[in-house]
């Protein structure tokens, strides 16, 4: 079974992006790893070159900043697109990971095994994982709806497979979901743990490439991102990838949250109650198990 890893990434160090942790999380999985890096206002391509120069292979690209592709994030998948389709033909399977996300250890013989159980069986097109988002810190996590809960990030290296919308998921041939197999995996998303000024420069960047109402509404708000601004919280009480714990200690101010406040809406309240009660699930999700 032959598995490359595929990303892409830009100004990874400028906006706090733990890029390389989340290469070489999943690297003991892959037998090469693909990196698109896109044109960079920092040190990233340099980054990137020294975790790994035997697995490791780099794709220089330029970010296309027209307003087309600043239509929904649909430059991310763009860039997802160029990795995957370099992918070498007798690949098994890509294995997706963005440059804020990172898998714990103690996956890695999980996902090995759920890639090698489904490796020959065509009816499936990808591994759908869990999700743990952190917020604010290191020790919260979001628990609310909003959040989403599964995502696929192994996916067949079959090229009528593409990025869906903004990178967030896949679709393959016409507009159709991938048939998945959950695996009992978690990806742990630190893409909201930032030092706030570092957090809103981020989100000023990113929103440039949805639509002029998000970037007015980010513009609009100071130069340092207000973490207390959420819905719900719940304290994290796992351990964190050992990948991360030098950029854990990095961590330079405080956030801390009021366990009791809780400011889910009736909606949400209502999803939940029909799904964890009924069995009536009315969240969107971008697949389809098998």
């Amino acid at each position: 079974m032959k598995v490359t890893g595929i990303t892409f990434i830009r100004n990874a160090v400028k906006f706090d992006y733990p890029v390389a942790e989340a290469i070489r999380s999943i690297l003991p999985l892959c037998n090469d790893f693909i990196v698109a890096v896109g044109n960079s206002d920092d040190n990233t391509e340099e980054i990137i070159q020294s975790i790994d120069n035997q697995k490791i292979r780099i794709i220089k690209t330029t970010w296309d900043d027209s307003p087309e592709m600043k239509k929904g994030g649909k430059v991310f998948a763009i860039e997802t697109d160029k990795a995957f389709q370099s992918v070498p033909d007798d690949s098994d399977w890509a294995f997706y990971i963005q440059g804020d996300e990172v898998m714990h250890e103690k996956y890695l013989d999980p996902v090995y095994s759920a890639m090698g159980k489904w490796k020959d069986n065509r009816e499936v097109d990808g591994l759908l994982f869990n999700y743990q988002h952190f917020y604010g810190s290191y020790d919260y996590v979001g628990i609310s709806p909003k959040w989403y809960r599964n995502e696929i990030r192994v996916i067949r290296n079959d090229k009528s497979i593409y990025s869906f919308r903004d990178a967030q998921g896949f679709r393959k041939g016409d507009n159709e979901k991938l048939n998945v197999k959950p695996v009992d995996a978690f990806i742990y998303h630190y893409g909201w743990v930032k030092e706030p000024e570092i957090m809103m420069n981020k989100l000023k960047n990113s929103t440039s490439f949805y639509t002029e109402a998000d970037r007015k509404n980010i513009l609009n708000k100071s130069d340092s991102y207000d973490y207390s601004s959420i819905d719900s919280l719940s304290l994290f009480t796992g351990t964190h990838p050992k990948v991360m714990a030098d950029h854990i200690k990095r961590k330079n101010w405080t956030f801390d949250h009021d366990m009791s406040f809780n400011r889910l809406s009736a909606r949400y309240k209502a999803k939940i109650f029909l799904k964890k009660y009924l069995g009536i699930n009315t969240f969107y999700e971008n697949f389809r198990i098998v």
